[in-house]
């Protein structure tokens, strides 16, 4: 192990890693999904309530994962493997508490679900914690399957727009182009392709040649257009109105659900869950603060959600087209909105390149996870791994391709799923999201009982001061007062640390606060009918009439 750790790759300086680390968690969840779920809660008020559990959440479980990725250098399954202790009480509760559950759903008939709890607990009884690990790298592979084919949506529409091709007038002829665009399995297909060549191409050249490199460029492009388009829809007649609507919060529109889906949607923008954090964690050097780093990449992360919510409502108001159109809001209500702007085609180009930027970003980081387990555990090459599972997540994504719809080009993979699951999803696309949802939701809150309860807080922060001192020495509201280095300030005894508040968080709110959301994320937890919206304020163009 101390040979393979001596030649393993580190970034080439922290800015890199703080670059890939954003560009990792900088990604379609911030471009795509977080403009249209805002639009479907209401606007200003979930976006306040989204940084609240970025906050308080996601930033914590970030810090546990980068921090375990520095200490082990290693994969999550290495991590995990490492750290694993002989024996492990929590662990052993666990996993017969999933078996129990398990059992009495089998006696229900609940056979799906029965038998993954069974297994997940029988596993976790005789692995302990490298289970963790192992559901990283299994997320990070099932979501690049479906990740990459949305990813290739966005290279089929640059192609689109460069030939003119997305001149819409009204939302039922993008709608009917859009849907015409992912049936057709050629070109669902060949843009995956083309996706995953980048992801791989840029995988095999490794950490700092490849990743760092490749994040270098991208992150300042992905700034640079998100500005352009920002500034072209404020100047718009009528974008004030989808500047108040984005930025005024209304809290009569929020309900538990749309906690929940926040919550949710933090770990997936933050790439939580996934292992990807614990994999660019390994190759941090010592000297790097963590503290500052996470605080770096998770601000960039919501710089870029936030400015993305900013480039689109302002255009979508001015011309008129409703700010919940869901899942199509990219794909169908933009195109539409660029259609009616001066030179239209251009804005459609550079918003739809910045889509693939942010999803490159994502994609690399996710596929890393993979490779980099299979080059840590298994010995394998670099090349030879990206290469082998590059291609297998590739497969698996073509079934996502042709099924986006509906189930009628895989029919036996849905008799089987049907056979364990008395209700699934209307298409394998929308199962493997689903499944991702509550992998990402599982592996955080294990990944942040780990962290508090079994390795422990004294020795995470103790890996946490390598080039973060002050993160545990310095009494809280000293730092945020700016006076850490004042020696007036710094007494031995500190009971509001930045360490003893994050440690707080870790042990008793992240974990709670998951459990409520991966519950609900599977459907076991109903929080009762949303709050019915507020209508949406008057856009300054009328609403297209069908």
């Amino acid at each position: 192990m101390e040979k393979q750790q001596s030649k393993r790759e580190t970034w080439n300086s922290g800015l890199g890693f703080i670059l890939a680390a954003a560009g990792s968690a900088v990604g379609l969840g911030n471009i795509w999904r977080f403009p249209y779920i805002t639009g479907e809660h209401g606007g200003g008020a979930f976006v306040l309530i989204y940084l609240i559990c970025v906050a308080l959440i996601g930033l914590p479980v970030m810090l546990c994962e980068i921090s375990l990725g520095r200490h082990t250098r290693r994969n999550p399954v290495g991590a995990f493997k490492q750290l694993n202790p002989p024996a492990c009480n929590m662990a052993m509760l666990f996993g017969l508490g999933m078996i129990f559950c398990g059992v009495l759903m089998l006696i229900m008939r609940s056979f799906g679900w029965g038998l993954l709890f069974t297994l997940i607990g029988i596993l976790v009884t005789k692995y302990r914690w490298t289970v963790v690990g192992v559901m990283g790298v299994v997320a990070g592979f099932v979501i690049l399957s479906f990740y990459a084919v949305v990813a290739g949506w966005t290279v089929g529409y640059i192609g689109k727009a460069l030939t003119g091709k997305l001149a819409f007038n009204t939302m039922e002829s993008a709608s009917a182009s859009f849907v015409a665009f992912i049936s057709n399995p050629f070109l669902s297909i060949a843009c995956l392709f083309v996706f995953m060549a980048l992801c791989i191409a840029i995988v095999c050249k490794g950490v700092q040649a490849g990743i760092e490199r490749i994040s270098k460029l991208l992150m300042p492009l992905l700034f640079l257009l998100l500005i352009l388009l920002i500034l072209r829809g404020l100047t718009l007649p009528g974008a004030m109105a989808g500047v108040r609507y984005y930025l005024r919060p209304d809290f009569r529109v929020i309900s538990g659900e749309s906690i929940l889906v926040a919550v949710g949607l933090a770990f997936f923008s933050l790439s939580l869950g996934m292992g990807a954090m614990i994999t660019y964690g390994s190759y941090v050097s010592k000297e790097q603060n963590l503290f500052t780093s996470t605080m770096a990449i998770v601000g960039l992360d919501v710089l870029v959600a936030f400015l993305a919510g900013l480039a689109v409502f302002p255009a979508v108001f001015a011309l008129g087209f409703a700010p919940d159109s869901g899942a199509g809001l990219a794909f169908m209500a933009l195109p539409t909105v660029f259609n009616q702007m001066p030179f239209g085609m251009l804005w459609a180009f550079l918003f739809f390149l910045l889509l693939m930027v942010a999803a490159l970003t994502s994609g690399i980081s996710l596929l890393e996870v993979v490779t980099a387990y299979w080059v840590d555990e298994r010995g394998w090459k670099r090349r030879d791994a990206t290469l082998v599972f590059g291609g297998c997540i590739f497969l698996l994504g073509t079934l996502c391709a042709v099924s986006v719809q509906n189930w009628d080009s895989i029919r036996p993979v849905q008799f089987f799923l049907q056979a364990l699951f008395a209700r699934i999803q209307p298409s394998f696309f929308d199962t493997m999201e689903t499944a991702s949802d509550w992998m990402l939701a599982l592996g955080g809150l294990l990944t942040a009982l780990f962290v508090g309860w079994v390795w422990g807080i004294r020795l995470a922060v103790d890996e946490i001061r390598h080039g973060s001192h002050n993160f545990a020495d310095v009494h809280l509201w000293s730092a945020l007062a700016g006076l850490k280095d004042d020696p007036s300030h710094n007494s031995e005894v500190h009971v509001y640390t930045l360490a003893s508040v994050w440690g707080v968080f870790v042990r008793f709110v992240c974990p709670v606060a998951v459990v409520i959301a991966f519950l609900y994320t599977i459907g076991w937890l109903d929080m009762g009918e949303d709050a019915s919206p507020e209508p949406a304020p008057e856009p300054a163009a009328e609403l297209a009439q069908p």
